[in-house]
């Protein structure tokens, strides 16, 4: 079939993306679904730091690509041997394809699942197959989704099934976003009730993990970031005190008048963040880092403090989630208004405005962005 998508030929552009164009919307060719897949048509799909990263060839990935990860649609026509989903049905897609049969899988943890990994650095479906073409070139499958484009073929380890009447453009920040923030709070934190959280980095995962905080019962929350507007939108999510980042004496003010926290969530990606993130964690304390930094970043720390203190220091993949299970229950959150996401979504634009998306993403002007390939 033919189909609208857009393609990301070469990495290393630069911003503004209005003017470098990384993103070429154009028609592709998309095979139909082989045995154990699934065609789906995208409803929206959400603009991610980890794309840009991507986009900037801090991340490599297999080019040329049909990119997007974090998205949500209507499943379309099953191939052969799939069973549990059905047309019509609405889902969330996830971008760890897991195959639940691993010892991580039995022990809970599928998002650590490697089954999937040989695929997404290959740039295929986990199947092995590519279903994407263009000019009669095949085009590589990113993450497993490829989600900026009108429609998708992808396996069912990629998808989460979802009650219908939750909007598919907030139900696909779900995929990424919600998964990742919500569940490095309550899957890697744990944070308990009563406890204190500071969240560093206030993008779409890091305002998720705010609203996790807040659902979880945190009794305070310092949000911090450099973005003054990013800080106001967090006050107004539930964030008890604000900090921006810029200032030199940014740890000591933190831990001065809120103090040093008994759960610290590091989402911006940077050296400097997690350093900021450990040295505003109380003694006994938790030091959660799940922002994607460059791969040649490092942190030093003190090792006898790090012994004195009890600090713990741990990485958070994806939320340390098992999406089949939590999707489902922060969409009851969701629907309950203990989990006001929609909060988040700064826009809705169709995909030939791609470009523009990821320069807002760039510019801190933007939480989440969400593309809807059929531009409605």
């Amino acid at each position: 079939m033919k189909m609208r998508a857009a393609v990301l030929r070469t990495a290393g552009a630069e911003p503004p993306f209005t003017r470098s164009r990384p993103f070429e919307v154009t028609e592709v060719d998309l095979a139909g679904p082989g045995p154990g897949e699934v065609l789906v048509r995208i409803a929206a799909a959400g603009i991610c730091h980890s794309d840009l990263s991507a986009v900037t060839g801090a991340r490599p990935r297999k080019l040329p690509a049909v990119a997007g990860h974090e998205a949500a649609g209507v499943v379309e026509e099953l191939g052969e041997g799939v069973t549990g989903l059905a047309p019509g049905d609405h889902v969330v897609m996830v971008f760890v394809a897991s195959c639940g049969d691993c010892a991580l899988c039995l022990a809970g943890r599928p998002a650590l699942c490697q089954a999937s990994w040989r695929s997404r650095a290959d740039g295929t479906l986990p199947t092995g197959a590519r279903r994407l073409s263009l000019d009669g070139e095949p085009l590589h499958h990113w993450s497993g989704v490829s989600a900026f484009a009108e429609y998708a073929v992808v396996t069912p380890r990629s998808l989460v099934r979802i009650e219908p009447d939750v909007p598919l453009d907030i139900a696909a920040i779900f995929g990424c976003a919600v998964v990742t923030g919500v569940g490095a709070v309550l899957n890697t934190a744990r944070l308990r009730p009563g406890s204190s959280a500071a969240v560093i980095g206030l993008g779409g995962v890091g305002l998720s993990a705010l609203l996790g905080a807040v659902a979880a019962g945190a009794a305070r929350i310092a949000a911090i970031d450099l973005s003054p507007a990013k800080l106001d939108l967090a006050r107004e999510l539930g964030a008890t005190h604000v900090y921006d980042a810029s200032g030199p004496d940014c740890a000591e003010r933190i831990v001065d008048e809120f103090g040093a926290a008994d759960h610290v969530l590091e989402f911006a990606g940077a050296a400097a963040a997690a350093r900021l993130g450990y040295a505003i964690t109380g003694r006994g304390g938790v030091l959660v880092t799940a922002g994607l930094p460059d791969p040649a970043a490092r942190l030093d720390l003190p090792l006898a403090d790090l012994v004195a203190t009890e600090r713990t220091v741990r990485g958070s993949y994806m939320g340390s989630a098992s999406p089949r299970r939590d999707i489902p229950r922060y969409l009851e959150l969701y629907r309950a208004g203990r989990l006001p996401v929609d909060r988040l979504r700064s826009a809705a634009v169709p995909l030939d405005d791609i470009n523009r998306a990821f320069d807002r993403m760039a510019s801190g002007a933007s939480v989440r962005d969400v593309v809807r390939p059929g531009g409605h």
